[in-house]
């Protein structure tokens, strides 16, 4: 995710400027907030098919370093079996999905995620017709 309206150069001329850095430093503080909590619902859905958030800092006026955008890594792979990549792919849809405000960035994550899943569905229908199992049924349930 990439937010930050706040650019280093903006943070440094905004040096003696104490109305302005207090703005600055006050987005910036929103800015940081917001990325930490995107990159943390792709984490937090994407389970072990997510790698840790990487993050982009600027440092603010008050000498501190605020994130400005991030990213978090998520395994798009095909799995050997196809049921194995439904699950994988449902999950990666949802981590990539998860924040509030996705990013195209986000967006193209699920639609190849979504993409692979359908394509795993009809290798499994395609598996289960040839063994039978999509021409039997069961009255017991």
């Amino acid at each position: 995710m990439r937010v930050g309206s706040i650019s280093q150069i903006q943070v440094a001329m905004a040096k003696g400027d104490k109305k302005r850095e207090r703005q600055i430093i006050e987005e910036l503080k929103r800015t940081d907030q917001k990325v930490r909590q995107h990159e943390m619902a792709h984490k937090v859905a994407g389970g072990r098919y997510a790698g840790p958030p990487h993050f982009r800092f600027v440092k603010g006026p008050d000498g501190r370093l605020y994130a400005v955008a991030g990213e978090v890594n998520i395994d798009v792979s095909e799995e050997r079996d196809p049921e194995e990549t439904i699950r994988k792919m449902e999950t990666v849809i949802r981590a990539a999905l998860a924040p509030a405000d996705p990013s195209p960035q986000d967006r193209r994550v699920a639609a190849e995620a979504a993409r692979k899943l359908m394509k795993a569905q009809m290798e499994l229908a395609r598996q289960r017709q040839r063994s039978g199992e999509g021409s039997r049924f069961s009255l017991l349930a």
